[in-house]
């Protein structure tokens, strides 16, 4: 997993040139980041700003705008209440805030900032557009109506606010009001690919297909790349019996959206009227795969009952009896007053010679039937399922708020609707790239790190000292050896058993004076040997070493911890290959053994480091794999107690907390940790939200 440690620390020291500090300049750079979408980045320029002068508000505010383009929304809120403590009287601010409480669905504080921000801004169109989209989620039409028409007061020809009116229109039901704006959009901005797409919705809506046709026919030709108005186009041709015309309307539309339920609905109902039942039932099953994968929206949950009802109708046509009756067991679950599923699941029983189970499909039907029809039902008969083809009502032209934000708060006016493609993995969207749910691995001390590695005081106290060939740099992710390096470090090994054979073979005989000498032959050799992976002889090493005496705390906690890492490497060596010659229970008293062995030496580097975070972070590390998790929590609590800004510890506690239930405190980690510039941490915030 790469991260940005490079990066922040460059970041530092190129804050650190001058001796008066400019974090005006600081700030114009973050600003620049996040103008060009280096979300991350930019948020390793405002944390130097913040580091430098907290008092400031606007960096907060602006690594808050940096935080929601990754999604990370919880971060965001408590960037833009630290900016709101420190300047209560910033409009942006609010809007800010309340754009985060918008997207967390509470309604009730977004449009009490918005308001706020309206306060000392009361002209602002973008403020204002959000608080009447906000009250219009609250059910709030008549307020949010008012809203837009106080702008429209200034601007009468405004085709995007006819628009915003039209959607409240629609979502009051009121379609003669939505008619009358949205030909007010195409009036006032005619080449506008998406106000035709809406008025050829309401259009359809109405029962005029043939203005419909035109309206959405203009919408596409315009460039439109909605699936939707190639959805609502194929209905139309449907309608008139241009089964052939609809049906290419329906791939386009899957073109466009391969992940669309509605489109393979429509196709699938297409192919059943013209009898492709084979490729019906395909496009009704891709139906039915899709809203599995998204069982929360909307228009998917509405159209689960009519594709269980034509796949069913499907899978009678082509004899598929037992698939039929899968199909409308599962319909009538879900709609249990619907009478024809047990009609037709009765005739599928028939067909397989279940008369039992058919007779018994025949009296739940009629006993729905005749306590409706006597009045004593309590369900809901009066609404005959919808299987025909559906209108694509998913509201494609309802402003992109997240675009809108973007361009108030970054100034980026031209910012492009799809996804940009970069080089850098860091760059953009990061939150939309998968990563697994894994742990961020162990600090390692070697010579080899693929970054500048992480800083400890201790650890640069030892390197100080001199006391090996290269200074030793902790890292999560060492550098792959060349063969050239691999054969460059066996040649270090057979120079340094040179001399160490030299030595009496008994080293408490070792004089004082000489032992910190000997002790770095042997520790010198040890690194060796754990760079070439021989794991048992480094410890070997290792051990001998730290029986001689002349050695600080601060060498020998080195020691230790070394010692407890390469214990680790060589436990997960003995798990993943094993060793024939021992039982089963040898096995595991040698891995237990081994496993106590470093714990004790993670604890003996504590005892003589209490600041040394790593030590803290490993152990923690270890006792996660050991499912101990609530443990684990207390370890990562005191790395991130020494060392504030340990990016992995947040990281890996944030995960440990998801794993037993806390999300919330899971969440407020992976956003420091994304913060701090673990940038993968913004897509598990994503999908956990």
């Amino acid at each position: 997993m790469l991260r940005l440690s490079v990066l922040a620390v460059c970041i530092f020291q190129f804050s650190l040139l001058s001796a008066q500090l400019n974090t005006d300049r600081i700030t114009a750079i973050g600003r620049n980041a996040l103008y060009f979408e280096d979300y991350v980045l930019s948020i390793q320029y405002f944390n130097q700003v913040i580091k430098l002068k907290p008092y400031l508000s606007e960096p907060y505010q602006l690594r808050a705008i940096a935080k929601i383009q990754l999604s990370d929304y919880q971060g965001a809120l408590r960037d833009c209440n630290a900016a709101i403590e420190r300047n209560p009287f910033q409009p942006g601010a609010y809007y800010t805030r309340g754009y985060v409480y918008r997207q967390l669905g509470e309604f009730d504080k977004a449009e009490k900032d918005f308001s706020e921000a309206l306060i000392f801004s009361p002209e602002n169109k973008t403020y204002m557009l959000l608080r009447a989209d906000t009250r219009s989620q609250q059910g709030r039409y008549d307020e949010a109506r008012a809203d837009i028409d106080y702008l429209l007061r200034r601007e009468p020809e405004s085709a995007s606010l006819h628009f915003e009116r039209g959607v409240i229109c629609m979502q009051q039901q009121d379609t003669t009001c939505a008619l009358a704006e949205f030909a007010s959009t195409v009036q006032y901005d005619s080449q506008n690919a998406q106000n035709w797409s809406a008025y050829g919705v309401v259009t359809m809506m109405t029962g005029d297909d043939d203005a419909a046709f035109a309206h959405i026919t203009k919408a596409i030709n315009l460039g439109s790349k909605y699936a939707g108005d190639y959805i609502n186009r194929g209905i139309i041709y449907y309608r008139k019996h241009n089964y052939r015309a609809a049906l290419t309307d329906y791939d386009k539309a899957i073109e466009l959206s391969p992940r669309e339920s509605q489109c393979y609905f429509n196709r699938g109902v297409l192919r059943q009227e013209v009898g492709d039942y084979n490729r019906a039932y395909d496009d009704l099953s891709k139906a039915l795969e899709l809203i599995a994968l998204s069982p929360s929206a909307t228009s998917s949950s509405d159209l689960l009952g009519p594709i269980l009802y034509q796949r069913g109708m499907v899978s009678m046509q082509l004899q598929q009896w037992k698939d039929a009756i899968v199909d409308f067991d599962s319909l009538s679950r879900l709609h249990p007053t619907f009478l024809p599923s047990y009609y037709i699941a009765s005739r599928a029983h028939t067909a397989l010679g279940q008369k039992k189970k058919a007779q018994a499909c025949l009296q739940r039907a009629y006993k729905i039937e005749h306590d409706h029809n006597s009045g004593r039902d309590t369900l809901n008969t009066s609404s005959p399922l919808n299987t025909n083809a559906q209108m694509a009502r998913t509201e494609q032209g309802r402003r992109d708020y997240r675009k809108l934000f973007s361009q108030r708060a970054a100034q980026n006016g031209e910012a492009d609707t799809q996804e940009q493609k970069y080089s850098s993995a860091s760059r953009g969207r990061v939150q939309d790239r998968y990563q697994d749910l894994i742990n961020e691995p162990g600090i390692t001390l070697t010579y080899y790190a693929q970054s500048a590695g992480k800083y400890n005081y201790s650890l640069a106290t030892f390197n100080r000292l001199n006391l090996l060939p290269d200074a030793l740099r902790a890292t999560t992710h060492e550098l792959p050896l060349s063969a050239e390096m691999v054969s460059h470090h066996f040649s270090q090994i057979t120079n340094l058993s040179a001399t160490i054979d030299a030595l009496p073979p008994d080293l408490r005989s070792v004089p004082e004076q000489e032992g910190l000498r000997v002790a770095m032959l042997l520790f010198s050799r040890a690194i060796e040997f754990a760079i070439v992976q021989d794991y048992a002889s480094a410890i070997e090493d290792c051990s001998r070493a730290l029986t001689l005496s002349g050695l600080d705390k601060t060498v020998e906690a080195i020691m230790f911890f070394c010692q407890a890492n390469w214990r680790y490497r060589l436990l997960e060596y003995q798990r993943a290959t094993g060793d024939e010659s021992l039982t089963n229970a040898e096995t595991v008293q040698q891995q237990r053994g081994l496993f106590t062995l470093m714990l004790m030496d993670y604890d003996q580097v504590i005892r003589r480091l209490p600041d040394f975070a790593f030590a803290y972070y490993n152990k923690a590390n270890i006792l996660c794999r050991q499912k101990d998790f609530e443990a684990a929590i207390r370890h990562y609590d005191d790395a991130i107690r020494v060392d504030s800004e340990f990016a992995e510890a947040y990281f890996n506690r944030g995960l440990t907390y998801i794993y037993i239930g806390k999300q919330k405190e899971g969440l407020q980690d992976l956003s420091r940790a994304g913060e701090l510039g673990i940038y993968q941490a913004y897509n598990i915030i994503t999908r956990l939200q």
